[in-house]
């Protein structure tokens, strides 16, 4: 069972991916790709071009597991990027908010009380 957690990181791949590719192709796309290591418990999402399909490859310390969404209709939603860069690093929120379809271009947050690091 996939648990979104703040204490992971999250990489979206910025390029489409075809979606045919399983545990090695996907794994070649971070490590030459966008130059991350695999193994470091970090969750990478991949889309396919139409954006309809998505994959997440994570380790979880004693193998990888892919978790793989199609939308019968409509797309995901994708951070805007700057051009050029490989992968976009977003929150356990902002992925959550991909999979159930929320818009993140109009979200906003009431204020809430923050301490200070």
């Amino acid at each position: 069972m996939l648990y979104l957690s703040d204490l992971r990181s999250y990489y979206l791949c910025c390029v489409p991916t075809d979606m045919r590719k399983g545990f090695d192709g996907l794994c070649g796309i971070v490590t030459s790709g966008l130059q991350m290591d695999a193994l470091n418990e970090a969750v990478f999402i991949f889309f396919n071009r139409k954006r309809n399909q998505l994959k997440l490859l994570l380790w979880e310390g004693d193998g990888f597991a892919i978790y793989y969404k199609r939308l019968e209709k409509g797309t995901f939603e994708i951070p805007v990027a700057n051009d050029g860069v490989s992968s976009v690093s977003i929150t356990a929120r902002q992925l959550q908010f991909i999979l159930q379809g929320i818009s993140l271009q109009t979200i906003q947050f009431r204020k809430r009380y923050k301490k200070a690091v």
